[in-house]
């Protein structure tokens, strides 16, 4: 902006003035008015030079143009314009090959290669590849209950009453019912895991929802062979490992036999048999599918309607990775009405983030707890297949 300088107005308004004129001169008056009129307008300008201050803006305007001209350092770059720049240049070194600019070429280079190659800009995938974690569904079938102190006691009738037959004016005979209790214990499944505290904060929180997925994966995985195998000191106790769930021998140490099978089922009173359920692994199931009846029909029926599980002799089955496979001597299939085999909860999976006792290593460690129990309530309401031996 360009400012009129009041020593200029007054020059230009000397040159028409004359010395010694009277107050009747015509000219006088003109001189007096221009006079007055340059007052003004210097009084103006001094009002328009207050309120701008051509100094201050000149000194922002020096400090945008030496921050434009300044060398940008390491950490000045912007990331966006970086990351256009290289893709530019590989876009260029395509076409190129070894004719592409060297200031280019430089923009490609990632780390060295002992081919003299240049590597595309790098790009990490937000997809995490998982391997499969297989565990018995123990607990869609079981009787599953919440607890809130240390164990659970369940009240259980060893023998009924004795009533007997008896003539006119015979005396009754006493009868002497037993009871006893059934307790539960749940048992602690703990571990941890130590995480670097670079990885949790440039992961933006995969890293943490990754490892408890892990441990989540982990511990149903764990308690799932408990339920079917756990031997009941420090651990659940197990379906497999009850010294009183009674057997149906198969009769061949290899082969199942599907009468052997209807022998199984059939052994239980019809109250358990038809709330029963089969539980066996992929293997056994295969043989099983494979088994055919005196008329040739197959023992085993797929479901028809979506949702409803597969069946073998009217039954569900549902499919355990931990039970045994078929071999001389093993248990390969269970049946029987599960609701009599008791989970109990007391503490769901727990996960501490500890960051403290490791700060010095820059480590965060997670600790996990779960403590959960489980139990046959009632032996008579299960009954296994046992493979002969040789």
């Amino acid at each position: 902006m360009r400012h009129l300088k009041k020593t200029e107005l007054r020059g230009s308004t000397a040159l028409t003035l004359k010395d010694g004129g009277s107050d009747d001169d015509p000219n006088d008056i003109v001189s007096k008015a221009i006079g007055d009129l340059t007052e003004t307008v210097n009084k103006r300008l001094d009002d328009i030079e207050k309120k701008t201050d051509t100094t201050k803006l000149e000194e922002r305007l020096d400090k945008i143009e030496a921050k434009a001209n300044r060398a940008k350092g390491d950490g000045d770059d912007d990331p966006d314009e970086k990351a256009e720049t290289e893709k530019k240049a590989f876009a260029n070194y395509l076409r190129l090959g070894n004719q592409t600019p060297a200031d280019e070429i430089k923009a490609l280079t990632v780390s060295n290669d002992p081919q003299a190659g240049y590597l595309a800009p790098a790009e990490m995938s937000t997809e995490f590849v998982r391997n499969l974690v297989e565990f018995s569904p123990i607990r869609s079938i079981a009787s599953v209950r919440g607890i809130t102190g240390p164990s659970v006691k369940y009240p259980k009738r060893n023998s009924v009453t004795n009533a007997q037959w008896e003539g006119e004016a015979e005396d009754s005979e006493e009868s002497e019912p037993t009871f006893g209790q059934l307790e539960v214990f749940p048992y602690k499944l703990t571990t941890f895991t130590d995480i670097s505290n670079e990885l949790l904060s440039d992961s933006g929180g995969t890293a943490e929802a990754e490892v408890r997925l892990a441990l989540a994966e982990d511990f149903g995985k764990k308690e799932g062979t408990a339920f079917v195998n756990g031997t009941g000191s420090g651990q659940p106790e197990g379906l497999m490992t009850h010294p009183d769930i009674a057997e149906t021998v198969n009769g061949s140490t290899t082969a199942l036999s599907p009468d052997k099978m209807i022998d199984l089922m059939y052994a239980l009173p019809a109250m358990y048999r038809n709330a029963g359920t089969w539980l066996m692994n992929g293997t056994t199931l295969a043989a099983v599918r494979k088994l055919k009846d005196g008329d040739g029909r197959f023992l085993w029926q797929p479901a028809f309607t979506a949702g409803q599980p597969e069946t073998i002799l009217g039954r569900p089955v549902v499919e355990a990775i931990d039970m045994p496979d078929i071999s001389s001597g093993a248990f390969p299939i269970l049946y029987g009405d599960f609701s009599a085999y008791r989970i109990v909860d007391r503490l769901a999976m727990s996960i501490l983030s500890d960051p403290y006792t490791q700060a010095r290593k820059g480590v965060t460690r997670m600790h996990a707890t779960r403590r959960v129990g489980g139990r046959v309530l009632q032996a008579a309401r299960f009954r296994k297949l046992k493979m002969s031996t040789s």
